[in-house]
């Protein structure tokens, strides 16, 4: 029920997974969703998971490796570019604008963690958009690192490249014991069979600092109305404050749903009642 596609934003190829309803899933009328991934992340990590519960819900869901990671084109590699990303959001919507089985009146949008704030970004000023959910949602505010964003900038000149940066212990037991509960969680998806993936690399590079230092996905969430927007957070997630934020700025339809007991990282593989969340708000608000 999984096609390999393929489609382009600001001329760079991305790499894409189109689901199909299946066979015996509610008629949804045409009814699509993109799915966004987190930050170095690729599709078919918690993307897929939800794509699963949404597509035998009867939704046709598309999920895509950003450009500069995963299977999808650009240089250098590992680059977050947040303009970026919400063009690619965009550019997702146009590929299934352009499908015979996609209804354009009923496609909405799915962000996880990172993508909880471009997916609200995009959907601001996207009319096409006309649901916005988001799991996990977490603004990226790294002012600390602009330093070495500079550095690495300068290494395009001077040849003095700076290290990659790994984001997380590359093993749980290389983890140093102070190490943040919000950081362990995160570590005990990525860094464990949990998420392994080969084209996963847990790296990143330091001049995404500064073009994500500034970048402020919330700003203008009441722009997003009268379009609905749900976001779901857990009550052990260490970036729940960032999901209450995102609905205050938001006018109405808006709804916060926090799953009792569930951290952030387990929102990225235990979906069955985040899922059911999902394909009840997108039912409502695509087909009704």
């Amino acid at each position: 029920m999984v096609t390999n596609v393929s489609f382009l934003s600001r001329n760079l190829k991305l790499a894409g997974h189109l689901y199909h309803p299946q066979a015996n899933a509610p008629n949804r009328n045409g009814a699509a969703i993109v799915i966004s991934h987190p930050w170095t992340s690729i599709k078919e990590r918690s993307p897929a998971n939800y794509a699963r519960v949404l597509s035998q819900a009867g939704f046709i869901c598309l999920t895509f490796d950003a450009a500069y990671q995963g299977e999808s084109e650009g240089e250098p590699r590992a680059l977050e570019d947040s303009t970026q990303r919400v063009e690619d959001i965009k550019s997702a919507m146009t590929y299934l604008f352009s499908r015979q089985d996609v209804n354009s009146d009923r496609i909405g949008v799915l962000g996880i963690c990172a993508s909880g704030g471009y997916a609200p970004f995009a959907t601001q000023t996207d009319l096409r958009i006309k649901a916005c959910a988001t799991i996990a949602a977490v603004l990226q505010i790294l002012k600390m690192q602009l330093e070495g964003a500079a550095a690495d900038r300068n290494s395009d000149v001077t040849g003095n490249k700076v290290p990659i940066v790994h984001l997380l212990p590359e093993k749980p037991e290389d983890a140093p014991a102070n190490m943040s509960e919000s950081f362990r969680d995160l570590m005990l998806y990525y860094r464990t069979p949990r998420a392994h993936h080969p084209r996963a690399t847990n790296t990143t590079i330091p001049r995404n600092w500064d073009i994500m230092a500034n970048f402020d996905a919330f700003a203008f969430n009441s722009m997003i109305s009268p379009r609905p927007l749900l976001m779901i957070t857990g009550t052990k997630a260490a970036s729940k404050w960032h999901s209450e934020e995102g609905v205050a700025k938001a006018k109405e339809p808006k709804e916060l749903f926090i799953v009792d007991g569930k951290t952030h990282a387990d929102l990225y593989d235990q979906v069955d009642e985040a899922g059911a969340k999902c394909a009840d708000f997108f039912g409502k608000s695509l087909t009704a």
